[in-house]
């Protein structure tokens, strides 16, 4: 027995915010002093360390789990699966329902909860829970759900990753044009082709690196606003992954049993381009080798940073065609990466 991906989905919102819409915007240092630059200066400057042009942000009728529901019915129907068969629906994402122009967060009941209301399914043994796991989320959520499947609990779960960061974000913070909305979702189950989960790792770092992403205040000092926001020491995270993440896919992959000539695609979190691209170059390096052109597929340039749904929409957008020159064959081995809050890392390896 095998326990695989059958169903992908995906969610990307219409509404694109471009980085000439940032133009007007006043950023300001953490400590509250102004930027000597102007904002055509910072936006390129932006542009050319995390490869982002533009990204997508929720209308404002709708909500994270609005999302995360467009994404779980998708995948259903792509896995051609009763949806009454489900018996985990595992939502991860990491700040809730926040309503446009909200500061309240929303999750109770669960995000979880909501989409399975959403889908209407009937089944009370059918069992929904949200994961809070940072940027890995998703990643951990599959190796939950294959936790229950290879232990006889479940047979079938359905998998989502979804997050609305437009709406925990400072606009006085040049860190807030990273950040994006989106949703992505898989089914998973037993099956009895060969391939599918092979190996994972994962770890969390707390000693140093719990606080490296953070809710904080805004940096605009002289504001009477207490709201909070989503913040990280960048530097700070730019050497923790570039430490941390080629080790854990160098181990992962070891004690999957291939080698990494066997390797076609690594699906990595659309963190940084510019991080990313260092992450699996050094990777490579660990086993003495160049890194395969077009190993590694990107979408942070038109779709942004949205946290637990960019390796679901990454993998998605790849198998409907929908990502130029990249494609995942049958029987092709790849590799799922990521890093985020916490600290977190994971990093599976995935037989299609």
């Amino acid at each position: 027995m095998s326990i695989k991906i059958t169903g992908t989905g995906s969610f990307i919102p219409s509404q694109i915010e471009k980085n000439e819409n940032f133009y007007n915007h006043e950023f300001i240092n953490v400590d509250g002093s102004a930027i000597n630059n102007t904002n055509e200066v910072i936006v390129e400057k932006f542009k050319a360390i995390t490869g982002i042009e533009e990204r997508r942000y929720l209308k404002a009728s709708l909500v994270n789990s609005d999302m995360a529901f467009f994404a779980a019915k998708k995948a259903i129907e792509d896995a051609k699966t009763d949806k009454e068969s489900i018996d985990y629906i595992i939502v991860a994402q990491n700040y809730g329902d926040i309503r446009h122009d909200s500061s309240q967060s929303d999750t109770v009941p669960s995000l979880a909860s909501r989409v399975k209301h959403l889908l209407g399914i009937k089944n009370p043994r059918c069992v929904g829970y949200d994961l809070l796991f940072g940027c890995p989320g998703w990643i951990e959520g599959i190796i939950q759900a294959k936790a229950f499947i290879a232990s006889g609990l479940a047979k079938k779960c359905l998998v989502i990753g979804s997050e609305t960061l437009s709406r925990v974000v400072d606009k006085h913070d040049r860190d807030s044009m990273i950040y994006s909305d989106g949703a992505g979702a898989v089914i998973i189950e037993a099956s009895n082709e060969e391939g599918g989960i092979i190996n994972h790792e994962t770890a969390t770092f707390t000693l140093d690196e719990a606080h490296f992403i953070y809710f904080g205040e805004t940096n605009k000092q002289d504001t009477t606003n207490k709201r909070r926001y989503i913040k990280m020491h960048g530097r700070k995270i730019y050497e923790f992954a570039l430490t941390n993440v080629p080790l854990a896919l160098k181990s992962c992959l070891e004690k999957s049993g291939y080698k990494i000539e066997d390797v076609k695609k690594i699906l990595i979190h659309q963190a940084n381009e510019k991080m990313d691209e260092a992450i699996v170059k050094r990777f490579y390096k660990l086993h003495k080798t160049e890194v395969p052109d077009g190993i590694m597929p990107m979408i942070i340039n038109t779709l942004g940073n949205s946290s637990v749904a960019t390796v679901p929409t990454l993998y998605d957008m790849i198998l409907k065609g929908k990502l130029e020159n990249q494609e995942i064959n049958k029987g092709d081995l790849i590799m799922f990466a990521s890093v985020g809050a916490g600290m977190n890392i994971n990093c599976i390896v995935y037989k299609h």
